[in-house]
This record gives C-alpha cells, structure tokens and sequence, in this order.
C-alpha cells in the first residue's frame, strides 16, 4: 500500500470535500491540483444549471491548503484570509479544477495563488489569493531558489 502524504490525509479528513465530491489529481512542491464534478446538488441556480459560488470557494480554500501541506516541513495549517475574485459562471454541466501554488512561506504563514476553471482552461471561473498558517516549519523554508537561512539568523 502506497505512503499517503500529509496532503491527502489534510483531504480525506474534511468532511465538505466529500460532500463535494472533491478529487486529488496533483500534489507536491507546494503546488496543488484539486477537480470537483458537476452535481445537481451543487447548483447555485436551478433556472441556469451554475454550480453555486460556495462550492468554488471551498474548492480553491480546500486547494489552498493542499498546496500548503505539501511544502516541505508543513505539518498542518488553516485559513488566515482568503480572496477570491469571481471572473465568470461556471459552464453547467462541467468539471472544475483549481490549481494552487505555495509561492512563499515564513516560519508560520504560507502566501498562495490559485485559478479554478472549467474545461476552458484558457479563462478563469476565479482566482484566489490568501495566507494560511505554516505549522510544523521548524526551519525558514528555501525560497525561490535561494537557500535556507541556518537556525539562529533571521
């Protein structure tokens, strides 16, 4: 049996990603991929058929996370803020997809980007920026591409 990472069990553990049918498709190096199918009970508005904007929100907080999770040395974390900016509906009747990226990380707070769309990846459902606590970062993670500071130093 395959190792599950921190990430996956971060995942399996929330209840609302079942509910939302929410599925893993990447994980690692502080990137996240995270699907969510269109279901009739995820619909905002029956008279359109348009997923409703909670979902994508829990979707790109959920991703987020995940993304966080799978920093080196991350053993958990929470939402701190969250902005998501909404670019368009979502076409009923597909899946969406977040991806999320962890581009920095202090010893205890985590900044991440991330876009969600549906099968026209080329034009965003939403996009999302937000802070989440590092928990478990003992040491100041390595930064794009410069090296860890040793402990002791700012």
């Amino acid at each position: 049996m395959a190792d599950i990472s921190p990430a996956q069990q971060f995942i399996a553990a929330i209840p609302h990603a079942k509910a939302l049918g929410l599925q893993l498709e990447e994980i690692g190096d502080s990137k996240a991929v995270i699907s969510m199918p269109w279901a009739p009970h995820l619909v905002g508005d029956p008279a359109t058929g348009v997923i409703a904007g909670g979902a994508v929100s829990a979707l790109l907080d959920t991703c987020c996370g995940a993304a966080v999770m799978s920093h080196p040395g991350a053993k958990g974390t929470a939402t701190l803020d969250l902005r998501i900016d909404y670019m368009r509906a979502a076409t009923p009747g597909q899946r969406i997809t977040a991806r999320a990226e962890c581009f920095h990380a202090t010893r205890s707070v985590a900044f991440v980007r991330a876009t969600a769309h549906d099968e026209d990846s080329g034009l965003p459902v939403a996009t999302a920026q937000g802070a989440f606590t590092m928990e478990g970062n003992a040491k100041k993670p390595k930064v794009e591409g410069k090296p860890a500071k040793s402990e002791g130093t700012a």
